[in-house]
């Protein structure tokens, strides 16, 4: 790493304020919101200070490119810069700060880039504000309908294509993007390790092989609304009960499948203290080694609170909110990141149960991913961490791969 890494400490710093809660510790940088806005401000300013041309495209998604789109066979670079509620700092920026960090080493290595190069940041990847995770490159890929798109609602209500507006972007304009996508020929996406591996190999910088096919259900629960205190047990139709099972239930079936399910969100009506509750809602996260394995846990699961709905004299309903098949990483471009990166000794190829920008777009161009050690383990909460040693080798790393790919 030459002394442009000081750059990366730097862009660090100007970056880690916006969107952070004071109470938490944690990001709430949820898509087209002011503080949304302030980090795709941040991004602009980062490329219009290297030079490089900027442009939003029809689904809000910011590209900065070094050389000219339309040669076509792009390497394209970058990841996301929203949050979950409450999220860490690395989880997407880190991805998108090593992006413009890996550029300026290039240009102190003197390296000639002959192929387009461009650094993107996905618009609302998390899912946060409007449930559904990685909307600005389903979108770009096709995978997301612009009607469903504008259709989706936030907590209070708000639309997506009333959000977008409000922001200055124009939801009409969404959609797939074909040309965009064929001007693509490799994209790879830093991300911070959402898990131990690399730190139990004790390497610093690992490549993706895979991403587990995972997707999201919402469980419905139905019972009657009634006084906590006045309201015999026999009598109950009390839907929290029902949840409550179907919570353990799901720890059980995914334990003993190898998988993970997790019930992480949940809106209850009326939501009283001393009233029974009328409504459970609760959101299901599974995600498994492959996809018959994740259908059968998800089924499972849903059995388990049919079951118990039935004792409870509760009405279940469920409905598959979104899933993301098994992404295989393109073999070819997946082999040639570990040749780049293990001259001296191989490069840990690993898989992971996270969904990733990388992961939406496979389907479309060739896409890989390079993981940076999470010494914790921890992601999705203000514990997440890495130490500014192991990101400037994750900058080194993706040089090292930009410069392969793009410069010789």
């Amino acid at each position: 790493m030459t002394s442009v890494g000081a750059a990366f400490p730097a862009m660090w710093r100007e970056l880690a304020p916006i969107g952070r809660h004071t109470g938490s510790g944690g990001y709430r940088r949820y898509a087209w919101t002011p503080a949304d806005a302030d980090c795709r401000a941040w991004f602009r300013s980062q490329a219009e200070d290297r030079g490089l041309a900027y442009e939003t495209d029809r689904n809000g998604n910011q590209w900065a490119w070094l050389g000219d789109p339309a040669a076509g066979d792009a390497v394209v670079t970058g990841s996301h810069l929203d949050s979950v509620p409450d999220g860490g700092a690395f989880d997407g920026p880190l991805g998108v700060v090593s992006s413009f960090a890996a550029l300026d080493e290039l240009r102190a290595r003197g390296a000639r880039p002959r192929r387009p190069l461009a650094v993107v940041n996905f618009v609302d990847e998390e899912g946060a504000r409007f449930g559904l995770a990685c909307v600005g490159s389903r979108l770009t890929a096709g995978q997301l309908s612009p009607q469903d798109a504008r259709a989706l609602v936030d907590a209070d209500g708000v639309s997506l294509a009333q959000a977008m507006e409000k922001a200055g972007q124009d939801p009409d304009a969404i959609g797939a993007d074909p040309e965009r996508l064929a001007r693509v020929g490799a994209f790879v996406e830093l991300h911070v390790e959402q898990g131990r591996a690399l730190d139990l190999l004790d390497r610093p910088v690992g490549v993706a092989s895979a991403i587990w096919p995972h997707g999201r259900w919402r469980f419905d629960f139905r019972g009657e609304a009634n006084h906590a205190g006045t309201t015999r047990i026999e009598d109950r139709r009390d839907p929290m009960l029902t949840y409550a099972t179907t919570v353990l239930a799901a720890r059980k079936k995914a334990r003993l499948a190898g998988a993970l399910a997790t019930f992480g969100k949940v809106a209850v009506e009326p939501n009283g203290v001393n009233a029974i509750a009328s409504q459970v809602r609760g959101w299901l996260d599974s995600r498994a080694a492959d996809e018959d394995t994740l259908a059968e846990v998800v089924a499972a699961i849903e059995q388990a609170a049919r079951e118990r709905g039935a004792r409870d004299g509760v009405e279940v309903s469920v409905v598959r909110e979104s899933f993301t098949p098994v992404v295989e990483f393109a073999h070819e471009l997946r082999d040639t990141l570990a040749a780049l990166l293990g001259a001296g000794a191989p490069v840990p190829v690993l898989p992971t149960g996270a969904g990733h920008d990388a992961g939406i777009l496979s389907a479309a161009v060739p896409t890989a991913m390079l993981f940076v050690r999470n010494p914790s383990g921890v992601s999705h909460s203000p514990a997440e961490s890495a130490a500014e040693d192991d990101c400037l080798a994750g900058v080194s790393a993706l040089a090292d791969v930009l410069e392969g790919l793009a410069c010789r």
